[in-house]
């Protein structure tokens, strides 16, 4: 929304301010160059994933009663600083613990508070194992009988399939009815031609940034790795698939739907 046109696919209010100091120059690239296939594909990932993981928390709320929110590799997530819904649910973000206090300066210096319902749950997900996501959430206030929703978003291709089992395991011994949206690239058999040059491209810098793409998962196996693990897959949806096709073909900006990131849906069923 904050570059692109109508109509909006995701609206994130709070972006800008997080962007501090560097708001205009960096807000200023997109607009300038904001048609290049891997800032737009950046911003066609981002607002496809985002949108889909708080359209389905908004369902469960609404339809279930759920009122707990996971939120895996939060990063610089802004649900719980713009949400209504966080009046009347639970939010944990759980992130890197270094990344968490960059995360809470970023916030203060932009003047923004958060709200009390949102508690922030330091922890390494590659290196502290199932065990202590468990024991972190429980100590920050989370019900493990309770259902809850758990997003996991932009993460899994910086781990090793172990670690992500690891995490699929501690996801699948909550309570049941619990959901989780889980972000997995495709090999590069599967994608597009869109999708291979904005992998082959980002893959390079992520490498070169210390932070190399490491997992890559067709559905087939994702939809195995969530089984082994305790949870039922529901669905698997591509870019294209996260928003109606109006909102695809009325676009007058660069974004386009392409194959390489997938949302997989699944959840924790009655034992």
């Amino acid at each position: 929304m904050l570059v692109d046109q109508q109509p909006p696919i995701f609206a994130d209010t709070v972006a800008a301010a997080l962007l501090g100091e560097r708001a205009e120059e960096l807000l200023g690239y997109h607009h300038a160059f904001g048609s290049h296939p891997i800032l737009a594909g950046a911003r066609t990932t981002a607002v496809t994933r985002s949108r889909c993981a708080e359209e389905r928390l908004a369902e469960a709320v609404a339809r279930r009663g759920i009122d707990q929110y996971v939120v895996l590799g939060a990063g610089l997530d802004s649900f719980a600083c713009r949400s209504e819904l966080v009046d009347s649910i639970r939010v944990f973000e759980v992130d890197h613990p270094h990344t968490q206090e960059w995360k809470q300066a970023r916030l203060a210096a932009a003047g923004i508070t958060v709200p009390p319902t949102v508690s922030f749950v330091p922890l390494d997900l590659e290196q502290a194992g199932a065990r202590a996501l468990t024991a972190a959430l429980a100590a920050a206030g989370f019900d493990p009988a309770r259902p809850a929703v758990v997003s996991w978003l932009g993460v899994t291709m910086y781990l090793s399939v172990e670690a992500i089992g690891q995490v699929l395991s501690t996801i699948g011994e909550f309570a049941p009815g619990t959901e989780l949206i889980a972000e997995h690239l495709l090999p590069a058999e599967h994608r597009d031609p869109a999708g291979q040059a904005y992998a082959e491209q980002v893959q390079a810098a992520a490498a070169e940034g210390g932070e190399p793409w490491r997992t890559f998962l067709a559905v087939e196996e994702m939809d195995t790795l969530l089984s082994a693990h305790g949870l039922r897959p529901l669905a698997s949806l591509r870019q294209r698939d996260t928003v109606d096709a109006e909102l695809w073909n009325e676009r007058a900006d660069a974004l386009r739907p392409f194959e390489l990131s997938v949302l997989a849906h699944a959840v924790v069923p009655e034992r």
